[in-house]
Parts: C-alpha cells; structure tokens; sequence
C-alpha cells in the first residue's frame, strides 16, 4: 500500500487499532467490519488539515454542510446491514466523502450509491479508484428517489435524515432486504432496522443518532 494511505504518525496504523479498540469496548462484534475498518485509510477522505483526527472516533466536516459519520455509526450501520450474512447488492443513499461507501465495497457484492452533491461525488469517486476498488457504481441524484433501475437491493443503507422515510426507499428493498436509515428532526433523529416481509415492513429502533438532514434536489 502506498505510504499516504498507510498513514505515519497520527495516521499511522497503530492509531487505527487505538479507534478499532474502542470500537470493541463500544459493542462492535463482527470482525470482518473491524478488520475492513482497520485498513482503511480514513484520513484519505478529509481534508489534509483534518487528518490528524481521522480516527478519532467523532464526525467531521467535509464541506458543503456535510459530514464523514463517527467510526461507530458507521461500524453499527454496517454490522446490522450484514447481521444475516454477506449482500450482493446494497443501495447507499448519500455518498458524501465515500468513506461509508468504501467500507462497503469491501464487504458486499456491489454498491450503488447516489449523491446529491455533485463535487462531493467527483472526490468520492477519485478516492474509490484510489483504492483500487471496482465494485462500486455513482449516481448523481436525489437519494429521496433511490436509484430504481437497479434494484430491487438486498440492503439499504441511508447516511443522512428524512423526516420521514421515502416510500421509492422502501420501494426498492428486496423481499428479506433490510435497510438502514436515521429519521427525525435535528436532536430527536433514531436509526432504524426496516426488513421486509412481502408487502409489509418489520421496523426496529437501534439508537439515538445524529445526521445531517437528507435533503431534495441536487447541487
């Protein structure tokens, strides 16, 4: 792996054990989800200023009002995405820095995933090829819409917050496909577990969460 995307000093491997640590004392389990969050090069997709608190385990800002999500969130998302084994097919609403879409990539088949942000899509997609994986497909749209003509998906996975869950979403799941999205109000959002089970929709809530809003349109 080249040296800037195995990291020195803050950077440094070393520092990413520390992050998947307290990942494990927070209640991460699925070692294949630590183990793909250990390789990768968070620091690659914040900005150079930044990237001594990339493994820090807290959001940070990416521009454009935006966020990489917190290691742990995106550790939970991903493990409860997967919590019934591997997926071929997984839709990802908001690719922002492409973090959350990398991890991904390493643990599904495919991923197709949809921004709404056109230069935030143009330097996830830089950082994809920079790591070399060819797994993932862009779409540069409103996630409200999903991305249709790809699905149905076997899993869901919504990194920003409607105030109430799109129905094209729910839509697109795969019968047994389960999906993962925040929703709510700023300081009121919860994640939820949706499965489907024919024409019905099994919700569960996991936690309290944070995200910035998903908003319609494009940019």
């Amino acid at each position: 792996m080249k040296t800037d995307l195995q990291g020195i000093g803050m950077t440094s491997r070393r520092t990413r054990e520390r992050l998947i640590s307290r990942l494990k004392e927070k209640g991460v389990k699925d070692e294949r989800v630590l183990q793909v969050m250990l390789n990768t090069p968070r620091h690659i997709f914040v900005d150079e200023a930044l990237a001594s608190r990339a493994y820090e385990d807290t959001a940070l800002p990416i521009g454009f009002g935006q966020t990489i999500s917190q290691p742990h969130t995106v550790a939970v998302m991903t493990e409860a995405l997967l919590e019934n084994g591997p997926m071929g097919r997984v839709l990802e609403i908001g690719t922002g820095s492409g973090y959350q879409t990398v991890i991904l990539a390493q643990l599904v088949g495919e991923v197709f995933t949809v921004e709404r942000i056109e230069r935030l899509q143009v330097k996830a997609r830089q950082r994809v090829r920079q790591l070399e994986l060819n797994n993932v497909r862009f779409k540069f749209d409103d996630g409200n819409l999903g991305w249709a003509e790809k699905g149905p998906f076997d899993g869901i996975i919504v990194t920003a917050a409607p105030g109430d869950i799109p129905k094209a979403l729910l839509e697109q799941l795969a019968e047994g496909g389960r999906m993962l999205i925040p929703s709510g109000e700023s300081g009121k959002q919860q994640l939820h577990c949706i499965i489907r089970n024919g024409s019905e929709y099994d919700y569960s809530v996991m936690l309290d969460v944070e995200f910035v809003p998903l908003l319609k349109g494009t940019q």
